[in-house]
């Protein structure tokens, strides 16, 4: 597992570059088949462009038909839902990373998006891939090179520390965002954000946002200011990153008045 960093060729560590350099092929999972009716799946895209900066056109690419994931809320909106949707998509995700290591002799790359540590499911589904080759007399070993996460973009493109003096930092996803308030969370990095509707809570008006979307790519927009005041911006930053890219993929930091004018203080 190699990570590649947010999608920017330039934010990939000079170990991920070595690592992309030492294996034999690359297996990309791609989406355009199953979720985009064949269209080309331009997250395959981005990783091809990683590979031809930083290895050139002798690497040699795979690319297996990404299984679907039920995504629809009526089906997925409970928690007990949504992990067993999950988990049969690690499933057949599985079945298809085996079937391609079969084929493919050598050590293998798996571009993975940021850093592998937050929110990315890739080394769990990896390490069931090396239990079910180690069960057919096949042994795989697994090894992870970290990469740039969004977070650290985030925070150093609105120059500011994630978290205050003495104080937490939660990690979430859009998703999870109101348990965490509603549990006294105060200041949240959130990421996997399907939409912003979240924000719209008057609760929120007066909390400090700091927004980006497709962190260092040539389709980067950012924002930042109370809730209240630039949620409109953050909206219209974001359709305009997915209208250029064909993606989007957005992080932000929230933190709660009170906190934001303690650090200010400081």
């Amino acid at each position: 597992m190699i990570g590649i960093g947010p999608g920017g060729v330039e934010q990939v560590t000079v170990e991920a570059v070595a690592a992309m350099r030492a294996v034999d092929w690359f297996l990309v999972l791609d989406k355009g088949a199953a979720e985009r009716g064949g269209a080309p799946d331009p997250l395959v895209e981005v990783r091809a462009a990683v590979l031809e900066h930083h290895v050139g056109p002798e690497a040699v690419v795979v690319r297996v038909d990404d299984p679907p994931r039920e995504r629809r809320t009526e089906l997925v909106g409970d928690d007990a839902d949504y992990r067993a949707a999950v988990a049969a998509w690690h499933q057949a995700r599985t079945e298809r990373i085996v079937g391609a290591l079969t084929q493919h002799p050598g050590d293998v790359g798996f571009l993975v998006w940021g850093d592998p540590a937050f929110y990315d499911s890739t080394l769990r589904v990896l390490d069931v891939v090396a239990d079910v080759l180690h069960d057919s007399g096949e042994p795989a070993q697994v090894d992870v090179v970290p990469g740039i996460s969004a977070l650290q973009l985030l925070a150093a493109r609105h120059r500011i520390v994630l978290h205050e003096v003495g104080r937490p930092l939660q990690i979430t996803t859009g998703r999870a965002l109101r348990a965490a308030l509603e549990a006294g969370q105060d200041n949240l990095v959130v990421m996997l954000n399907r939409d912003l509707e979240e924000l719209a809570s008057p609760g929120l008006a007066e909390w400090s946002i700091w927004w980006g979307g497709n962190l260092g790519t040539a389709t980067e927009e950012l924002v930042a200011g109370r809730v209240g005041d630039v949620l409109a911006q953050v909206r219209a930053a974001r359709e305009r990153a997915r209208a250029e890219a064909g993606w989007v993929m957005d992080v932000y930091l929230l933190r709660s008045p009170s906190d934001a004018a303690r650090e200010r203080r400081r």
